[in-house]
């Protein structure tokens, strides 16, 4: 039986279970929280992530997928803290979060160093810690695929073929990243079936959504919650075409939630929710009002529901 690297240790994937695909149990910049500790609440921060991992939980979810990387302020610590307190896994990731911007200690390295700093944190352990990556985490986003993005997908491929992990893509369909992400990895010589393209649900565009999963790739429908992207009625009626034309296998749904996130003062997120740009996301939107859309549109049985949620996960991460 295959194994996974969870931040408690390696499991059967079996044990695995119930899986959201991509849910951050804390999202901040890791230079200003390191720089300026004193304007982050840490207790806060845990209490929050335990209440959304509780919710979760109480939905059947046994497994979180947390894809935040460098630049998400990763700290495979604080996840351990909150798989232990609420009994579900967390799957930690190694990568850089990067729109273009790198380090000078990267640029002036070549692709094959940074891939080494991968293959330490899946071969080693991450942050010091005997706990090791699952899985690759790169970006693609308004900028396109800029040097700097493209020299992380490259160390990303790299470190894929050199170790077997997966690889989930960060992705922009407005300004069609996604076929030039694979693209690389193709050219890399990755097994395009360990690679899911992550927010492909931002788009309602049916032949680039179908275009990717032809390529062999898993797609994410996974930022449901986030109107800004697409409000909720188009992407549920995406997802339902996409059953209906039989891409079950190739589907990834989750929320991309994030218990919290620095990215904006405190009060914003009010703000958010008045304008609409974000509506009842949470880490159990999926469950309470995407899966229930699609049973009653006559797409999603419970065969479908375990294809979706617990075999294409398991698949993406052991193959």
């Amino acid at each position: 039986m295959p194994t996974v690297e969870t931040v408690q240790g390696a499991v059967d994937a079996d044990e695995l279970g119930l899986v959201l695909v991509h849910e951050h149990v804390r999202f901040r910049d890791d230079a200003v929280a390191a720089q300026w500790p004193e304007r982050y609440d840490e207790d806060a921060e845990f209490d929050a992530a335990l209440e959304a991992v509780a919710a979760a939980k109480s939905k059947g979810v046994q497994t979180i997928v947390d894809p935040t990387a460098m630049f998400g302020g990763r700290d495979v610590r604080f996840m351990k803290r909150v798989a232990d307190q609420t009994g579900v896994r967390i799957v930690a990731c190694t990568g850089i979060y990067s729109y273009d911007h790198l380090p000078h200690y990267f640029e002036n390295r070549d692709v094959d160093a940074m891939a080494d700093h991968f293959i330490s944190d899946i071969e080693r352990g991450v942050q010091g810690t005997d706990i090791r990556a699952a899985f690759l985490k790169c970006a693609a986003d308004a900028a396109g695929v800029t040097e700097n993005v493209e020299k992380i997908h490259r160390a990303v491929a790299r470190a894929s073929v050199q170790t077997g992990a997966p690889i989930m893509a960060h992705s922009m369909p407005s300004v069609g990243t996604g076929p030039r992400q694979v693209e690389i990895f193709s050219e890399e010589g990755v097994d395009l079936a360990r690679v899911q393209i992550a927010h492909c649900g931002d788009t309602d565009d049916l032949g680039y959504i179908e275009g990717l999963i032809g390529s062999g790739v898993y797609v994410g429908l996974d930022r449901y919650g986030l109107e800004m992207y697409l409000p909720i009625d188009r992407r549920n009626a995406t997802t339902a075409e996409l059953l209906r034309r039989g891409h079950a296998e190739r589907l990834m749904i989750s929320q991309d939630y994030c218990a919290t996130i620095d990215w904006f003062p405190p009060d914003a997120a009010e703000a958010f929710m008045t304008s609409g740009a974000i509506r009842n996301w949470s880490m159990t939107l999926v469950f309470d009002e995407v899966v229930p859309s699609m049973r009653e549109q006559q797409v999603m049985d419970d065969a479908t529901f375990q294809t979706i949620f617990v075999e294409n996960p398991k698949r993406w991460l052991t193959a």
